[in-house]
């Protein structure tokens, strides 16, 4: 970073599930906390750490929660999202004891185009665009464009202030509406069959142990993914609106941009 003015600090290990969970830790945290010593000591006049909505507490009512809900390291659910919550008060301690230049933000689950890998929650949409998701959950998700969280980065540092953390989200959906909407892209029939919860968790359990046993990629259903989803994750992105001008497109130009993407590379 020597010789940068600014730093966005978007990389992280987005996984559900892992054979280490150290190598979590390692990334999301250490290597915050590495990078942001380097910014320090290069003299780095703005930076931009990309947090996540995953830090975040929630509300049990499904009331969306924002960037002042109380939350702690007890309530967060699996390796991922305590990897996340500790990287950001790790940023949070720096800025205060190092004077570092940050903004922090926290995207919801930004969906879109290019999402190469996929990540879990590209995974889902290629896997119901495809009919590989007879079922599903009672569970809820904010949706946003991953364009709109790229256009809230620059807002962020443009406008945003130090030490402040903004949550880049878009539009508050259940999972069934978001499978519908994938189905209406396709041209296909949305899943009819919800799971309990409580009868996908063994499957989830069967399933890792499977993964792990045979050295096989990550199983479509997590135990910490199906843990997750007994709550509905609803987030308020209006302090970013009156803030920095944030303004996202509707979450089902994400969703059709997204499978017609992905079905483009099928």
């Amino acid at each position: 970073v020597g010789g940068c003015d600014a730093l966005f600090h978007v990389a992280a290990d987005y996984r559900l599930w892992v054979r280490d969970s150290d190598v979590l830790y390692r990334a999301n945290v250490e290597g915050t906390k590495n990078l942001l010593r380097a910014a320090a000591d290069a003299g780095v006049s703005r930076i931009v750490y990309t947090s996540s909505v995953a830090a975040l507490g929630l509300h049990r009512d499904g009331t969306p929660s924002d960037e002042d809900t109380p939350s702690s390291l007890d309530h967060m659910i699996g390796h991922y999202k305590r990897s996340k919550y500790l990287a950001e008060q790790a940023v949070h301690r720096m800025v205060e004891e190092l004077k570092l230049p940050v903004v922090i933000v926290n995207p919801s689950t930004p969906i879109g185009p290019r999402d190469i890998k996929p990540t879990p929650t590209g995974r889902m949409v290629l896997d119901a665009a495809l009919g590989r998701m007879p079922a599903y959950v009672d569970t809820g998700l904010n949706v946003v464009h991953v364009n709109d969280v790229a256009a809230g980065h620059l807002l962020a540092f443009e406008r945003g202030k130090i030490g402040e953390r903004y949550i880049l989200g878009g539009e508050n959906m259940t999972l069934r509406e978001i499978l519908a909407v994938i189905a209406e892209s396709t041209g296909a029939n949305p899943p009819s069959i919800r799971l309990p919860h409580n009868l996908v968790l063994p499957i989830a359990y069967i399933s890792q142990m499977w993964a792990r046993l045979t050295g096989g990629p990550e199983p479509r259903a997590t135990v910490d993914g199906v843990r997750m989803s007994k709550k509905r994750m609803y987030f308020s992105s209006d302090k970013a609106r009156r803030k920095l001008g944030y303004s996202p497109r509707p979450a089902r130009e994400a969703i059709e941009d997204a499978v017609e993407w992905f079905l483009d590379q099928v």
